[in-house]
Order: structure tokens, then sequence, then C-alpha cells
């Protein structure tokens, strides 16, 4: 199919849609828009409720919404942020939120220092990551959140 001039922006029921198919009327008019456009446009937000969906909603496993997401990293015609997208898909793999990676990056990119946060898991895997992190406490000295990931 030949690529028109347009660009879009998919929203997040867009790429469900067409990536889970459980819908085939949706899914067939969100496969054929983004086949026929000349570029697609996939805001950070987008990409971070996708995987909520994805993971919340639909149950896929972490390794299966990486490899939805490497497959729109590596299409010609999609435009997103790769950096903040490879930071997120850097936290996810090692079991993290896909959405923690973004979110340090975009803060580095913005010139934040370090990485604040009560979510001692999101804290270690960034840090392991080379990423300056401080794992803050509630008044009581322990962590206030305790994250179980996406």
């Amino acid at each position: 199919m030949e690529r028109r001039g347009l660009t879009i922006t998919a929203d997040t029921n867009v790429l469900v849609r067409a990536l889970v198919a459980d819908e085939p009327a949706q899914a067939a008019e969100a496969s054929r828009v983004m086949r026929k456009a000349a570029s697609i446009a996939i805001p950070l937000p987008v990409l971070c409720e996708l995987v909520w969906v994805l993971k919340r909603i639909y149950g896929f496993a972490k390794g299966d919404i990486a490899s939805a997401i490497r497959s729109l990293l590596a299409a010609s015609h999609v435009r997103l942020d790769r950096a903040a997208v490879e930071a997120g898909l850097a936290v996810l793999e090692a079991g993290g939120d896909f959405a923690d990676g973004v979110i340090a990056h975009q803060g580095q990119w913005l010139g934040g220092d370090t990485f604040v946060s009560f979510d001692r898991q999101a804290v270690t895997l960034l840090r392991e990551q080379g990423v300056a992190t401080q794992l803050l406490r509630s008044r009581h000295g322990e962590p206030a959140f305790f994250s179980g990931g996406e």
C-alpha cells in the first residue's frame, strides 16, 4: 500500500487495537490508517499507557511488550523519542516499569541530576543502569512505597 503524505499522531487505543486485534473492525481500521500514513508520531505518554494497558488489561508478558515496542522503533515511518524509549525498555526488560525509565531519561534531559522516588524497585533498577538516584523515606525511616512493578 502506498503511503500518503499524511502524518498522524497515534492515540493509545489505536496502537492497542492494531496490536491486540480484539475488536476486528477497529483493528482493521487502525492497521489501515497506520499502513497508509507517511509518518506516525507516537508521544511518550502513549507508549507509557500502551505498556500499562498491555500488561494490566491484556496480561502481556514484559518481554512481549518490549518486542512490540521494539517493532515500533524499527519501523522507518514511526517517529518517537528513541533515546527515551530505549531508557524505558532498559528498565522494563530489567523487571521494572517502562515509565520509570522514560521519566528518569526526560528528567536528565531537562537538567535533573538525581532521580528521586519512594519506589525502591525503580531506584534500584535505575541505579544499576548508572543513573544517580535517591530513595526517599517516610518520617519513620522506611521507604513509603514498595513497587510491585508494572
